[in-house]
C-alpha cells in the first residue's frame, strides 16, 4: 500500500504544480482595442443623491458610451405586485434608441448593486415557490416589453448566482436554468449572458447553466470584511486569459468583462467615507492601474463598473479627474 499512497501523493503533487503553472505563470499581450461599456442602476444615482436622468445622459452625451448594461431592479418596476412601472427604463431605452446605443438589461431577483436581491416588499415573505412563479411573471412582461427594441444586445440573467454575496432568501440552481429556459423561449434572437465572480471562481458551473456568454468580475483592491482589512488581489492577467480560453474551448462561449472596478469598495458606504478612504481603493491612478491589467487579460470586451461614482465626483466633489480619463480611454 505504501508505494501506491506515494504514487497518489506525488500525482496530486504534480496535478498542482501544472495547475499553479498554467494558471499563474506567463505573460499576455496587452490588447488595445478592447470595446468599454458602463453599468448603470437607477438605484445607484439615488443613493449617491444625485440626478438619475443626468448622469444616464452625461455617460452617453459626454463620455460617448455606445455600450451600456442597465440593472433592472425588480422592486423599482414592480412596487405593488402586478402593476408594473415603466417609465423610467423606457426612457433609459428610448434614449439608447436615439443615440445608437447597445444595451444589456440585467433581469432577474438578483441584479447589480446592494442588496443585490432586490425583491419587492409585498413579495419578501412569501414562500420559494410563490416567489419563483412571480419572477417568472416579471420576467415574461420585461422581456416582452423590450425584447424589440433595435437598442437591445442581449439579456443577463441574475447576477453572480453561485457567488455567496448579498441579502438574498435563496440560491436555486435548477431554478436558474429554468429562468435562462424561460427567456431563451419568448425570445430566441437575443443571446443571453450570466455572470460569475473573476476572482473566487473558475467558471465552470456557470458556463454549464445553458446560456451564450460569461460575464465576469474585474476587481483589484477592496474591502475585506472577514480580514478587516483592504486588500489587493494579486491574480495576474494570465489567470483570467487560461480560465477565457477554457470557457471557449470547452463550452463555446465567450468571456466578457461586465464589471471592471473602477470605484471605490470601502469599508464603509461611499457615502460615509471620506475622499482619502475612498482614494485606498480608487483613485486616478489605480484607475490607470485597472486599465492596463484588463488590456492584458486578452479579455476583449469590458463594461466599467462605477459610472455613477464618476460623475458624483465631477459635480458634486468637482473632481473630475477619473471623468475625464475614461473620456480619453473608450475615445
Amino acid at each position: 500500500m505504501l508505494p501506491l499512497i506515494k504514487y497518489i501523493l506525488w500525482s496530486l503533487v504534480l496535478i498542482i504544480m501544472f495547475l499553479i503553472i498554467y494558471f499563474f505563470v506567463g505573460t499576455t499581450n496587452a490588447n488595445e482595442e478592447i470595446k468599454w461599456g458602463v453599468n448603470f442602476s437607477k438605484k445607484q444615482t439615488e443613493f449617491l443623491e444625485i440626478d438619475s436622468r443626468e448622469t444616464y445622459l452625461a455617460l452617453i452625451e459626454d463620455l460617448g458610451f455606445k455600450n451600456i448594461k442597465i440593472s433592472v431592479h425588480w422592486d423599482l418596476i414592480e412596487k405593488d405586485k402586478g402593476v408594473y412601472d415603466f417609465e423610467e427604463l423606457d426612457w433609459q431605452i428610448k434614449k439608447a434608441e436615439e443615440n445608437n446605443v447597445n444595451i444589456i438589461l440585467a433581469i432577474g431577483m438578483k441584479t447589480p448593486r446592494w442588496p443585490e436581491c432586490h425583491l419587492p416588499i409585498w413579495a419578501r415573505n412569501m414562500s420559494k415557490d410563490e416567489q419563483q412563479k412571480e419572477i417568472l411573471n416579471m420576467l415574461e412582461v420585461v422581456v416582452k416589453r423590450y425584447m424589440n427594441s433595435s437598442s437591445l444586445a442581449s439579456w443577463q440573467i441574475e447576477n453572480e448566482v453561485f457567488l455567496s454575496f448579498g441579502a438574498c432568501p435563496w440560491v436555486d440552481e435548477s431554478f436558474f436554468k429554468k429562468e435562462i429556459a424561460f427567456v431563451k423561449s419568448i425570445d430566441k434572437d437575443h443571446p443571453i449572458i450570466v455572470t460569475d465572480s473573476g476572482e473566487l471562481s473558475f467558471w465552470v458551473r456557470s458556463s454549464q447553466v445553458g446560456a451564450d456568454a460569461l460575464g465576469v468580475t474585474t476587481y483589484r483592491k477592496v474591502w475585506q470584511n472577514y480580514l478587516r482589512n483592504y486588500i489587493s488581489y494579486v491574480l495576474p492577467p494570465i489567470f483570467y486569459e487560461r480560465r477565457a480560453s477554457l470557457v471557449s474551448k470547452v463550452f463555446h462561449k465567450e468571456v466578457i468583462g461586465t464589471e471592471l472596478q473602477a470605484e471605490p469598495w470601502c469599508a464603509n458606504s461611499i457615502m460615509n467615507s471620506s475622499l482619502g478612504e475612498m482614494e485606498k481603493t480608487m483613485n486616478l491612478e489605480q484607475f490607470k492601474k485597472n486599465i492596463s491589467f484588463a488590456k492584458k487579460t486578452g479579455i476583449k470586451t469590458f463594461y466599467f463598473w462605477g459610472g455613477e461614482w464618476w460623475y458624483y465626483m465631477k459635480t458634486v466633489n468637482k473632481d473630475s479627474r477619473i471623468w475625464e480619463e475614461v473620456k480619453k480611454t473608450i475615445n
